[in-house]
């Protein structure tokens, strides 16, 4: 009998399994099980993460693989579409709650797996270029925090946003979404997001200065 499996990684203290297994019930999904990584960095491989090695013992032909986004599986690129292909081959269809995509190995037209195949290439590009992005704003973030703790301890108010709300939000904007869409997804006010697209090193230094 297929089934159909949620796997999550919860990477900071401020995500959460409970976040992301709601938002994708909201969506109509139904889950016989769910697999999550804790503390687990995007840039290790899914075979390498203890709950990962148990999601490729699980699957089978005939099951659904969700995941809140591909970024999920991985931030690199070649890791990614060597992940997609093997559950694809193994004749798991993989479904994201975020813009609802599906890909599935069955298919057999050569123009629907061209556009597959460079979806998925595309979004594991993202994952990865996301995750060197991320880590650049990090720099300039935690530079700004300091140059600001230089001169007063005022921390100012906290920000409104988590620290996977905030990679949603810089992904998503990357991608060209509009701030509508973006609020949607990552459960924020579009000012929240405006203001964080205005000024990303001051969205990553007010999660710097409180220690997020």
């Amino acid at each position: 009998m297929s089934q159909t499996v949620l796997y999550a990684r919860v990477s900071t203290a401020e995500q959460t399994l409970a976040h992301q297994q709601t938002q994708a019930e909201a969506d109509g999904f139904v889950f016989d099980a769910v697999v999550a990584d804790h503390g687990e960095s995007g840039r290790k491989p899914l075979r390498e993460r203890p709950e990962g090695r148990r999601l490729f013992d699980m699957l089978r032909t005939g099951d659904t693989l969700v995941v809140r986004w591909i970024n999920r599986l991985g931030r690199n690129y070649e890791d990614v579409t060597a992940t997609m292909r093997e559950l694809m081959a193994r004749g798991v269809v993989v479904r994201t709650i975020i813009s609802k995509m599906t890909f599935d190995g069955a298919t057999k037209d050569p123009m629907q797996r061209a556009i597959r195949d460079a979806l998925i290439a595309f979004m594991a590009a993202s994952a990865e270029a996301e995750l060197e992005a991320t880590r650049e704003a990090q720099r300039a973030g935690i530079e700004h925090a300091k140059a600001q703790a230089d001169q007063t301890a005022y921390r100012g108010r906290r920000p409104s946003y988590s620290r996977e709300q905030l990679d949603i939000v810089r992904a998503r904007i990357a991608q060209g979404a509009g701030l509508s869409v973006i609020a949607a997804e990552a459960d924020l006010t579009w000012q929240t997001v405006r203001r964080i697209r205005e000024n990303p090193t001051e969205a990553e230094a007010a999660l710097v200065r409180w220690g997020t």
